[in-house]
């Protein structure tokens, strides 16, 4: 049994900010953030660009890329933020919903930025394991960059936050972009370094919280979180890539294109060289900035359009979470007869 990408959708609000803003709101000289931070510019929400909407829009364009009937859908799963319309609120029931996935189910599932990969790796389980459910739905939406206080330098890595929404259609026995290995990893020792510190019920939100802007997300052991991310995370970035690669049948060699999530221009480059590839196997997502869990489809989308990725191709998208989460699958693209 195999699983196949039947197609993708993406939706990207109209509004955006630039690294000229960007660099004046945080006081930054312009050149590192288009330098070192990568940004050219990033898509921020406008007023109907709500968490939920904005997935929900992004599955009706893969609905429709991919002729799917909504009704043949048997699983919708919810890829997007726990910031959305609602708190307490199972968004895939509304995805279900809208988009008239009539006899399908769904639920929620959440990993951060790593949500993509470990949603995809759990659809392809559930469909190995089930054989009433052959046609998956993911999708969701991401507007973190909501919470960024542009004045808090100890957020500076995460005023690359965009918005936008992003959605993927799986398929048993679908000969086409072909699902293989994923390998995850979690590390707990960094699951609260960074946080919203207060709304919770450890610090249930006050109008005082609100005045002082406590509400945004805030690094809360910056300098031990750096020197802990130092030693892990670029290892584990390249170990989820080999490790799904390995149980793949594939090596390093064999990557034709690495769809990457947005982060620093250094940290992006070291990944490509530590696995033989070039600037051209990749997209650096300078003008969409980090849409969370949407970035590895918005890859895939861009790569298709540029004409980078073949049928035969072997692609692998890559993903990094706080909590701290590192996430890789291997796709096979193209028709199975594409095989190199």
């Amino acid at each position: 049994m195999t699983v196949g990408i039947v197609s993708t959708g993406v939706y990207i609000p109209d509004n955006v900010m630039t690294a000229e803003e960007i660099a004046a709101l945080s006081n930054l000289p312009i050149d590192v953030v288009k330098s070192k931070m990568g940004i050219t510019q990033k898509p921020i929400p406008g007023p109907e660009d709500h968490t939920v909407a904005m997935g929900i829009k992004a599955a009706e364009k893969a609905l429709q890329k991919g002729a799917v009937d909504p009704k043949t859908i048997d699983l919708v799963i919810y890829i997007g933020e726990e910031h959305k319309e609602y708190p307490l609120w199972t968004a895939a029931i509304k995805l279900q919903e809208e988009i008239g996935a009539y006899h399908a189910w769904g639920f929620d599932v959440a990993l951060r930025c790593g949500t993509t990969i470990m949603a995809i790796k759990i659809a392809k389980n559930i469909m190995e394991s089930d054989s009433s459910v052959n046609t998956v739905l993911l999708a969701g939406g991401y507007r973190n960059n909501d919470f960024i206080d542009y004045t808090n330098e100890r957020t500076r890595f995460m005023f690359n936050l965009g918005a936008g929404g992003a959605a993927i259609i799986l398929k048993k026995d679908h000969h086409e972009n072909i699902i293989l290995e994923s390998e995850i990893i979690t590390d707990g020792s960094f699951s609260e370094d960074v946080v919203v510190p207060v709304g919770g019920t450890k610090e249930p939100l006050t109008v005082d919280h609100l005045q002082k802007g406590l509400y945004r997300l805030d690094v809360l052991d910056p300098e031990g979180m750096k020197a802990r991310l130092e030693q892990k995370s670029m290892q584990n970035f390249i170990k989820v890539i080999r490790n799904a690669l390995f149980k793949s049948g594939y090596s390093d060699n064999d990557i034709d294109y690495l769809a990457i999530l947005h982060m620093k221009k250094s940290a992006h480059d070291f990944v490509l060289n530590e696995l033989g590839l070039s600037s051209e196997q990749s997209i650096y997502l300078s003008d969409y900035g980090h849409i969370g869990q949407m970035d590895q489809i918005i890859s895939i989308e861009l790569a298709q359009e540029a004409g980078k990725l073949k049928d035969g191709d072997l692609a692998v998208l890559v993903s990094a979470g706080i909590g701290y989460a590192w996430g890789a699958v291997a796709v096979r693209w193209g028709q199975q007869g594409g095989e190199k």
